[in-house]
Parts: C-alpha cells; structure tokens; sequence
C-alpha cells in the first residue's frame, strides 16, 4: 500500500503477478521504501510473479542496479519469480559496462513477454474474432 510516505511507485496486481515500474530515478529513501512495499504486497497478495517495467528509464546508475538487484533478491528468497522487462539498449549496455549484472533477475523485452513468462494468459475477451471462430469449429468438430 502507496501512503503519502510511500515510495509513489504505483504496484498492481494482475491475478498472482505484481506489475510495477520505474518511472524516473529513485532516491536512497524511496527506494528503501519501494523495496519494502513490494516485498510486503509478495507476501500480502502470495504473489508468485513480479514484473518490474524500466523502460521508462533512460539510464541507470550503480544505485538503480543495486535497486533492482535487492528487489530480485528479497523477492526470491520469498518464493517469486522476478522479471525486469522494457531495458533499453542502453541501459543494458551500461550495465554491462559498468561489470554490473544482475544474478536471479530474469529479463523481457516488455511487459507483455514478462507476463507471458510466468504464464498469464490474455483471457477470452481479449482474444481475435479469427481466435474464436477456430475455437468454436474445434468444439462442433466430430470427436474421434
């Protein structure tokens, strides 16, 4: 839960998956809080996903990489799969350059990969008219 001393970091819950993001840089205390709110929503939700978007992020630093490197840790070690998705080139090579990795954090290109990841399906609604129509010939096919 976001209180008027949170972190401002927006966390929502799809079904057992966290999706957050990082919009801008952190400071040492939102960060600090950050952390403490999305391991407390792990255990509060028995979330078994995080998705962390970052492709807002232009560039990051040693501390941003720190950030996502503790997030993917505490999450672990709660039993959650962390995935940090929408690095830019960039960033990616910052990191590389800085010899910073991070260990036990997957990656995906985007939010919607991350998600497909942990396995979170669209539901019906979101699928094509072309879906539906092979789906329903599949049901009135004769059975074998």
């Amino acid at each position: 839960m976001t209180g008027p001393a949170g972190s401002g970091v927006p966390i929502l819950r799809l079904g057992d998956v966290l999706l957050t993001g990082l919009l801008d840089e952190l400071g040492d205390k939102a960060a600090t809080v950050f952390t403490e709110e999305l391991t407390d929503r792990v255990l509060a939700d028995r979330a078994r996903g995080v998705i962390i978007d970052i492709s807002r992020l232009e560039f990051v630093d040693s501390f941003v990489a720190r950030v996502l490197l503790e997030l993917g840790t505490a999450a672990r070690l709660l039993g959650t799969r962390v995935i940090v998705a929408g690095m830019r080139p960039a960033v990616a090579i910052t990191l590389v350059e800085l010899g910073l990795g991070l260990p036990g954090v997957e990656t995906a290109l985007n939010a919607e990969q991350g998600m497909a990841a942990l396995g979170w399906q669209q539901g019906p609604r979101d699928r094509t008219p072309r879906d539906r129509a092979a789906g329903q010939e599949a049901a009135h096919a004769p059975h074998r």
